[in-house]
């Protein structure tokens, strides 16, 4: 925490006397991408929780992937992470914790599915805030209105793509009405309690103080000073024994942690690479991920090569095995012309009759990409993978993880994590975890070339 930080701290309440470890459920792998020098936890046994617990950060994620699952699946695996994590934090004697449930900067996911979990398994709580912003994105919320800052207008979440998503779709970008709709009524606009741009300046300890019975909390947020002020007001109230629960963007992630700059610097993540050679995998079919992937084949050590998803929709396994083992082929071939391949999902977006049947397919083109990922060159020097779920599938089913350590961004809200050294196929692999909604048309480019020896 920087003087100013500290400063303010005192005269909002009393100063925090230990610093507490910030416990992070992730509903995809990208909301480290704030933070550094940390570890991703892919699996959530009690000794792997531990290992997070016990580590030098003062932060730690654990990657759920909820988001890509039904609501009945989130919800059991949401309430399976925390039985663990009580006992996990009963063998590591810490009692001085923040929980944050981390979700989408465009406000999508299962809410208030897993906020409710938690509070259920962990609680009882004083609050819960919603902090939707993301500086380093674009997104902010401004008198209880989340937007997208984009060309220099501001433009409401509920007037974008995101708001129209195919499972998490939502009418109102203004916050309280945003809460009643996704509540079902079960929390009105009116009782969600608002904390706007001046107060946030202004210090909220006092009002902090007062919160009880898990009351939603709707924050402003238009710049990391306006989060570096409430998070130390946060912190000076939690040391006082309010409890605290977040469903948050990463904007406020790095406010809380208050770390150092990251070891390695964005422009010399070449450092890191295991060698020239990388691969791209994107998933992601959003717009911004089109705009993006257009401007990466542009780069001429580059080589497309799509993966027609039409063939695992018609669910025959024949025609799969042959696109794996084209694409498989293709890979090789690039590689022996010392090009990167980029293989990326055709960019049409296919319609389903619910949506269960359309995270199944999801779950049936991950399948694919995994089998891809597992099959690429073991000389392979670097990894980008496009897509949070992608992200997370890449670390937990393509590379069989159960950590990873966060180095830091390549590019502002893109996240470059190691393997470890005994991994069985890719030792000490750097994979960039880049969201899907994240950076210009130039920003997937620009980390391709600053991973390139």
């Amino acid at each position: 925490m920087s003087a100013q930080e500290s400063e303010s701290a005192q005269k909002s309440g009393p100063a925090q006397k230990s610093e507490p470890k910030i416990i992070v459920l992730d509903d995809d792998p990208t909301g480290s991408q704030t933070v550094h020098s940390c570890l991703l936890l892919l699996k959530w046994d009690v000794p792997t929780l531990l290992l997070g617990l016990q580590a030098d950060s003062p932060i730690f994620f654990v990657l759920t992937n909820t988001r890509s699952l039904t609501p009945q699946a989130a919800a059991a695996v949401t309430t399976e992470v925390c039985q663990n994590l009580k006992q996990a934090l009963a063998l590591s004697n810490i009692d001085n914790f923040l929980l944050v449930s981390r979700s989408d900067s465009t406000l999508r996911g299962h809410y208030p599915l897993e906020t409710n979990v938690i509070a259920e398994q962990l609680g009882p709580f004083d609050a819960h805030f919603l902090t939707p912003a993301f500086f380093e994105g674009g997104r902010i919320t401004v008198d209880s209105t989340h937007y997208i800052e984009s060309a220099g207008r501001r433009i409401p979440t509920h007037e974008t793509e995101f708001a129209r998503d195919s499972v998490f779709a939502y009418s109102s970008s203004y916050l309280p009405s945003y809460v009643e709709e996704k509540t079902e009524g079960a929390i009105t606009a009116d009782e969600v309690v608002r904390l706007t741009l001046p107060e946030i300046r202004k210090g909220t300890f006092d009002q902090l103080m007062v919160l009880e019975h898990n009351r939603c909390v709707a924050v402003d947020g238009e710049g990391a000073s306006d989060f570096n002020q409430f998070a130390a007001d946060l912190l000076a109230a939690s040391a006082q024994g309010k409890r605290f629960l977040f469903r948050s963007a990463a904007g406020l992630l790095s406010a809380l942690a208050a770390l150092p700059p990251q070891p390695t610097p964005a422009t010399k993540m070449s450092q890191t690479v295991r060698g020239p050679l990388g691969a791209v995998i994107v998933g992601s079919h959003v717009k911004k991920t089109t705009q993006q992937l257009l401007q990466l084949l542009k780069q001429p050590t580059t080589v497309g090569i799509e993966v027609d998803v039409t063939q695992i929709k018609a669910d025959n396994a024949q025609s799969v095995d042959t696109l794996l083992k084209d694409i498989l082929a293709r890979v090789h071939a690039a590689h022996a012309q010392s090009k990167t391949p980029v293989i990326y999902t055709s960019r049409e977006e296919l319609t389903f009759a619910d949506k269960a049947r359309r995270l199944a397919f999801g779950e049936s083109v991950s399948a694919l990409l995994m089998a891809v990922v597992q099959s690429l060159p073991q000389s392979l020097g670097f990894l980008i993978s496009k897509g949070g779920i992608t992200s997370n599938d890449i670390l937990s089913k393509g590379l069989s993880l159960t950590s990873v350590k966060l180095l830091g961004q390549v590019v502002p809200g893109v996240s470059v994590v190691t393997t470890p050294s005994d991994h069985a196929l890719f030792p000490n692999l750097p994979v960039v975890l880049f969201p899907g909604n994240v950076g210009d048309e130039n920003a997937l480019a620009l980390a391709y070339q600053r991973l390139c020896i």
